[in-house]
């Protein structure tokens, strides 16, 4: 092994756990969101997915409820889709896209 293989791998990996962590915190203060109904319903998201808010236009509660619930769900389904990519994105940047090729089934504790 060249000098300073293992420990100038252990080092970089040190590293790259700390901007881990730190991606892992400014996840939570990413907010996207999700709408549905043309904007009559806005689920709000950090980036750890974690939904923040539901905003429904009070206009559309006299209607179907199975149809409000359905926009609910849309958006709120659109808000966790957000939260994804805001969250790749971050960890991309923060591994230098070093995880960026896994698998989505494959994942890692933390992340």
């Amino acid at each position: 092994m060249p000098k300073g293989g293992l420990g100038g791998m252990m080092k970089k990996f040190g590293k790259m756990q700390e901007k881990m962590q730190e991606a892992q915190e400014e996840l939570k203060k990413v907010e996207v969101e999700g709408t549905a109904g043309g904007g009559m319903v806005t689920v709000k998201a950090n980036g750890k997915k974690d939904i923040l808010s539901v905003d429904i236009d009070p206009e559309i509660l006299d209607d179907d409820v199975e149809m409000v619930e359905d926009m609910v769900v849309a958006a709120t389904n659109q808000a966790l889709e957000n939260a994804e990519q805001a969250s790749k994105e971050k960890i991309s940047d923060a591994t230098g896209g070093m995880l960026s090729n896994l698998p989505d089934g494959m994942n890692i504790p933390g992340l």
